[in-house]
């Protein structure tokens, strides 16, 4: 019984392997090849390097477009909408927005490659996740190693004012949907209890529940708000500082520490939080004009090899398990559990309160 409980384990770990580097169809490829051309919406600008490489290796020319989300969102609206012809596919982000706006009148399709569908985890494929982004808690770390705060409740204090940085809202879909996702049931519970726990007593408030108390608080002791990621990162990273400063922005923007002579150090275990992770998706184009090559780069963007541009660095999280993550970096189980996480339904419903609720805040 035990020898032919091993013999299914083997078989099972021969096919789990098989799946995750099977090749596509010839058949794919040949009708890919015949097309010769894909278009390709990207929120991400690594899908250039993607791109090369996917040129080199089927010999398909490829037009890569890098577009914020909310660019990328209106573009396929107009586009697909009008039935002019665009983009074969995309990559795309902002999940409450690509739900209500792209997928449910139909203008984006989902397509699973017959050689993922044993791979990638089945919550994961309708739609399909190409990666998952984490924004982390991050501080310049020159003048300490030790974790500048352990609950998010902190920020609302004086000691803080002026000296944190996210990107504006308005900017990127994704904070604000990350604002919006502490007003939900769960969050909010959570961040009463962090407060309870860090000051004694029960929070008071003068909002709907503690998420929007939270927000407040948080604005209005000054937060600044940048355009870039980038920008904030170099902000809070640069030497020489006076004072301890920390912002809320993309995890993989530790990996210039080096390069850009930065002390930056995440932190994980802030309660109830440690920062948000969000998912980009890969939709083919109701209108697509090149399905076959289309479905061949969103096949080769599931493998090793077309995911090398991301997990080369920390803060890329393939939606393919067999793909590992950065030696340095933690896979999405340990970020599961410290990081806010998108409810698209819960974005649809209620993102424009939020954003009409930061609209009031004298924050600036």
């Amino acid at each position: 019984m035990k020898k032919a409980h091993l013999y299914a384990i083997v078989i099972l770990l021969f096919a789990s392997l098989f799946n995750a580097f099977a090749e596509p169809s010839q058949e794919l490829v040949n009708a890919a090849k015949k097309e010769g051309k894909v278009v390709v919406y990207s929120i991400t600008s690594r899908i250039s390097n993607a791109a090369t490489a996917f040129e080199k290796k089927y010999g398909i020319k490829v037009e890569a477009y890098n577009l914020k989300d909310g660019e990328l969102i209106e573009k396929v609206t107009r586009e697909v909408g009008g039935n002019i012809t665009g983009a074969d596919f995309v990559i795309c982000q902002d999940s409450g927005r690509v739900y209500g706006q792209l997928i449910a009148p139909g203008y984006l399709v989902n397509y699973i490659p017959d050689s993922m569908k044993n791979v990638i985890p089945k919550e994961y494929q309708n739609p399909l996740v190409f990666q998952f982004i984490n924004k982390v808690f991050i501080y310049n770390s020159e003048k300490t190693q030790n974790p500048v705060i352990k609950n998010v409740w902190e920020l609302t204090e004086p000691k803080w004012k002026g000296l944190v940085q996210f990107k504006d809202p308005k900017q990127e879909g994704v904070n604000a949907n990350f604002l919006t996702m502490v007003t939900s049931p769960t969050w909010s519970e959570r961040l009463a209890k962090a407060y309870e726990d860090l000051y004694g007593k029960k929070l008071v408030l003068t909002t709907p529940n503690a998420g929007y108390e939270w927000i407040k608080r948080w604005f209005q002791n000054g937060l600044i708000l940048g355009n870039s990621d980038t920008t904030i990162s170099e902000n809070i990273g640069i030497k020489g500082q006076k004072a301890q400063t920390m912002g809320l922005f993309v995890y993989s923007k530790t990996r210039y520490d080096d390069a850009k002579n930065l002390a930056l150090l995440p932190m994980t275990d802030v309660q109830p939080f440690s920062g948000f992770m969000y998912p980009a998706f890969l939709q083919m184009t109701k209108n697509a004009k090149n399905k076959n090559a289309a479905k061949l780069f969103i096949e080769y963007l599931l493998t090793d090899e077309g995911f090398k541009p991301w997990s080369k660095d920390v803060g890329a999280y393939s939606s393919n398990p067999s793909i590992k993550v950065d030696p340095t970096d933690h896979p999405v189980e340990f970020w599961a559990s410290r990081l806010v996480f998108e409810d698209p339904q819960f974005l649809f419903e209620n993102r424009a309160d939020v954003e009409e609720f930061v609209n009031t805040l004298e924050y600036k």
